[in-house]
């Protein structure tokens, strides 16, 4: 049986986030999430419901956020890519939680198509993708679902991506690096919904840490 993804949205646009701010790139947005972040900005990602299922035409021509999604193939998604005229060569595959499913089939055939590949992922799931993917770990402590940060997702990330808008949360990143030994992994803060405060708390911990600071630009610029 051929393997197909869940994709609720697939686009082009500039990567906002982390170590490729500014990088053109296609986004491949999976359907499925119970990790349950209470600030997450895409909870029409969380729930896969077969009754939401919808052809790839009508995927990518929503002009609104829904919880629809079309079962695309590996052949599928790159004869997407032609069809829509895209231009990047940096590909973002985030969710909803990727992680969930094995990704490795998708990753080896971009690669081989002349894509790099990227995987966002909250930590939550054992990562199964291939060896030149560049993987970003946001991690998600103490979420309503109930999941832990895997050790194997912490030591396979190529940069850290977390969310902060208390002292809670620096605190919560600095235990986990602790927990897990990570030491030369690049950090990244990133405000939550960009509020003055947390960006002031972002900024102050960068500084005194010597992380990096992650605004969501495509936010500020109005871009998906």
């Amino acid at each position: 049986m051929t393997l197909k993804y869940k994709i609720n949205e697939l686009f082009e646009t500039i990567q906002g986030e982390g170590a490729f701010t500014g990088q053109p790139s296609i986004f491949i947005r999976l359907q499925g999430c119970p990790v349950a972040c209470s600030w997450c900005d895409t909870k029409h990602t969380w729930d896969i419901n077969l009754e939401d299922e919808i052809k790839s035409a009508a995927m990518l021509s929503k002009t609104q956020e829904s919880q629809t999604w079309s079962a695309l193939s590996v052949s599928d998604i790159i004869a997407v890519f032609k069809e829509q005229g895209f231009q990047a060569k940096h590909v973002v595959i985030t969710g909803g939680e990727p992680a969930m499913v094995d990704l490795i089939p998708l990753c080896l055939a971009l690669e081989q198509a002349g894509f790099s590949c990227q995987l966002e992922t909250s930590g939550t799931f054992e990562l199964h993708v291939s060896e030149n993917c560049w993987v970003t770990v946001s991690p998600k402590v103490n979420m309503k679902g109930g999941y832990k940060i895997l050790n194997s997702a912490m030591i396979r990330a190529n940069e850290i991506k977390h969310p902060v808008a208390t002292e809670q949360h620096v605190d919560d990143l600095k235990a986990l690096l602790q927990e897990h030994n990570i030491v030369n992994t690049q950090v990244y803060l990133q405000p939550i919904s960009q509020k003055e405060r947390a960006t002031a708390l972002a900024i102050k911990t960068c500084i005194e840490n010597n992380w990096r600071l992650s605004v969501q630009v495509h936010k500020y610029l109005g871009i998906e």
